[in-house]
């Protein structure tokens, strides 16, 4: 049950955080500059391709080398084609993580490796895979990690990892919100560079100045009624959250919030993109899941008789593909069940920035909701 006194509580909100989650959201615009100037440092800005990669493979462990893969999936993968690598093993330690290259892979082709770790023997090998068979290398890890010396020693280019900005929570910033932004900013940068997205360094500043602008709004000290991160964290309370997403970019943002809510959380979520959505969890607006109880019920005991589970709809929009919008069918659909829906859109402007703005309001939601109901905070 969430504590809602928490929320509009500064003071116990930094007491509860252990792990720094929100000092790490609040971060995220530091990070891309930050990753930005090691991308230049780099050499990332002297780099003259000679033509598009035939295709980009990425690789890396946990959530936030998932969403970087389907990050640059969604920028890029109009221009070219993009796949993720799945590690094998028997464990998600970095030990015994594996990787490999299909057989088709070779000097027209680029490998991207993105990893907080830089640990991982697996990736290491991977790359040397790569330097084998001519095909070019970019890695973002933590500097002085075995995988960014093998990157650098193999003629690849290896950008150092942009870091907290505070020791003292280094241990939970590589699996904090601002590590997607360490990560795949410098590869932002690259895929420029090869002609895929636009992504120059003005365009990068932009979408840091929406992330610090978004963490202002959704900061610890703004009141749960204007503060839509906060907001939105209440009235995920004791629901399943089905996550609908509208427009190319929206969709990476849905399945992060979804990934977000169960390593952060602790709570499951389903996301989907709009319209297949609406059949695909049409089901779940008619089952158990639907009109669980009235939430604002006056008489109801909230310790002897708990509120039942009952799915919520956010619905996460970006512009629709062609102009055409499913919105008004999924909220007749889930109004039409008492099904309440919540929704967010960004401000205008460029995809990168609407995408920084509905990442940050939802990773900040998260974060919110694990501290104020006793998460993995």
């Amino acid at each position: 049950m969430l504590d809602d006194s928490l929320l509009d509580n500064p003071d116990a909100l930094a007491r509860a955080d252990r792990r720094g989650l929100l000092r790490g959201a609040a971060e995220a615009g530091a990070r891309v500059r930050t990753a930005v100037r090691f991308a230049e440092e780099a050499g990332v800005s002297q780099l003259r391709p000679e033509g598009r990669p035939r295709a980009i493979l990425i690789a890396g462990p946990g959530a936030a080398s998932v969403c970087v893969a389907d990050l640059i999936a969604t920028l890029a993968g109009g221009a070219c084609p993009v796949t993720r690598l799945q590690p094998t093993g028997v464990a998600p330690a970095a030990g015994a993580l594996r990787w490999a290259l299909p057989g088709w892979v070779g000097p027209v082709d680029l490998l991207l490796i993105a990893t907080p770790d830089g640990t991982e023997p697996g990736l290491e090998l991977l790359a040397e895979q790569a330097y084998r068979r001519g095909c070019a290398v970019t890695s973002v890890a933590p500097a002085g990690t075995p995988l960014h010396e093998t990157v650098g020693a193999k003629h690849g280019l290896a950008v150092p990892m942009a870091q907290s900005l505070h020791a003292e929570y280094e241990e939970g910033a590589a699996a904090g919100p601002d590590a997607l932004w360490a990560l795949l900013t410098p590869l932002l940068a690259l895929l420029d560079r090869a002609g895929l997205i636009e992504a120059a360094p003005d365009a990068l500043q932009k979408v840091a100045d929406r992330l610090d602008s978004t963490a202002e709004r959704c900061g610890p000290a703004i009141a749960t009624y204007s503060n839509p991160a906060k907001t939105l964290a209440a009235e995920l309370d004791e629901s399943l959250p089905l996550i609908w997403t509208e427009g190319p970019p929206a969709g990476p943002v849905g399945r992060r919030f979804a990934a977000m809510l169960a390593e952060i959380a602790g709570r499951a979520a389903l996301a989907g993109e709009l319209p297949e959505a609406l059949p695909a969890h049409g089901a779940l607006l008619t089952g158990n899941l639907a009109a669980g109880g009235d939430p604002d019920d006056f008489f109801r005991d909230r310790v002897e008789e708990p509120q039942a589970m009952r799915a919520r709809a956010v619905l996460l929009r970006d512009r629709p593909t062609g102009g055409l919008s499913a919105a008004p069918a999924a909220r007749e659909l889930a109004l039409g069940h008492d099904i309440a829906i919540s929704e967010l859109e960004p401000q205008e402007g460029s995809d990168l920035e609407n995408l920084a703005e509905l990442i940050a309001v939802t990773d900040f939601a998260a974060v919110y909701l694990a501290l104020a109901s006793g998460g993995r905070s």
